[in-house]
């Protein structure tokens, strides 16, 4: 599993920062988009680089302390705790481990 975390603007990097650490932490493989793109142009590349999860983070999300999540198999998913995020994934990870034993 990869996610890719992109933030709306610079004034929200910190908090991709921050989500980048949590999904880390929790052995999640995960990076940041630094760059100064629009955020249309940042989710269409990861979309082409066939991301299965892209997390966006904005003020709206940094306010109420989420993430707004896409995944490639359900799309634009709204905001969700980052915590849901962290466990859905540990699970599909034991999942895929489990599957390829």
């Amino acid at each position: 599993v990869q996610v890719k975390v992109l933030p709306i603007s610079d004034k929200y990097m910190d908090y991709a920062q921050s989500v980048l650490n949590k999904l880390t932490e929790a052995g999640i493989r995960a990076e940041v988009d630094t760059r100064a793109e629009k955020i249309g142009y940042k989710i269409r590349e990861a979309r082409n680089e066939r991301v299965p999860y892209i997390i966006v983070v904005g003020e709206k999300d940094q306010e109420a302390n989420k993430v707004s999540l896409r995944s490639r198999k359900n799309g634009e998913e709204g905001q969700v705790d980052l915590k849901d995020v962290i466990a859905r994934l540990q699970k599909e990870i034991e999942t895929r481990a489990l599957d390829e034993a």
